[in-house]
């Protein structure tokens, strides 16, 4: 899953990609209103963390009254110096889907980034499965028929946006725009790559069918084959 985060504090930006990376989402960084915007409106992320106040034309607010005008619905959470009721209300009304008040616990940020991309499902369980794999995204832990499966964080990742799309097909572009961030250095055969590496961990060690599947100029499909 990629994050997008507006942060005017450098040092605390680039303290939040870090960690969240380690939790393996995939997280782009921009430190004023304007070029956040502008990754906003062009990259594909699902979720943005914004400070309530940044140098440039918008502040936080002014972003995300943008964005939902654009009638873009993805999910925003605010970081904020600001803890009054009325600058929470402010932000709410605006379009923020939750709002965190600085300082803050990483542990609370993240678990807040899991409740909110848990909202556009309507399964009320936290795992992700498909059959009989089971992914658990809080605890970072994979098994297949009951057998733990040891995934790196960018296999990790691809895995969890195949299953959050399950019975779909998933183009290369969309994992690429989902699972790696905008500076990495993607090769146009990594997704291929990752997805042997899936396959090598996921389905060949296992008897009975396959999870994965190729479909061919359009993408690849996690679930059973119709």
């Amino acid at each position: 899953m990629k994050i997008l985060i507006v942060e005017d504090e450098q040092k605390l930006a680039k303290a939040l990609k870090r960690g969240l990376e380690q939790e393996a989402f995939a997280v782009d960084i921009e430190f004023e209103s304007d070029s956040g915007l502008a990754a906003a409106e062009t990259g594909n992320y699902d979720l943005f963390v914004f400070d309530r106040m940044l140098p440039g034309t918008l502040d936080g607010v002014g972003i995300v009254e943008r964005l939902r005008a654009q009638h873009v619905v993805t999910p925003v959470l605010f970081l904020t110096a600001k803890d009054a009721v009325h600058d929470k209300v402010t932000g709410l009304n605006a379009g923020a889907d939750d709002y965190l008040v600085k300082p803050f616990a990483f542990d609370e940020l993240l678990a807040r980034i899991h409740a909110l991309l848990r909202r556009p499902s309507s399964e009320p369980q936290t795992s992700l499965s498909c059959d009989d794999l089971v992914l658990e995204p809080h605890t970072h832990t994979v098994t297949r028929a009951g057998k733990p499966i040891e995934l790196t964080a960018k296999e990790f990742a691809l895995l969890e946006y195949l299953l959050r799309n399950k019975g779909t097909i998933v183009s290369k572009d969309s994992l690429m725009d989902h699972v790696w961030d905008f500076d990495a250095d993607i090769l146009p055969n990594t997704v291929e790559v990752y997805i042997g590496y899936l396959r090598n961990k996921i389905d060949r060690p296992f008897p009975g069918n396959d999870l994965i599947h190729t479909r061919r100029g359009f993408g690849y499909k996690l679930g059973e084959v119709v």
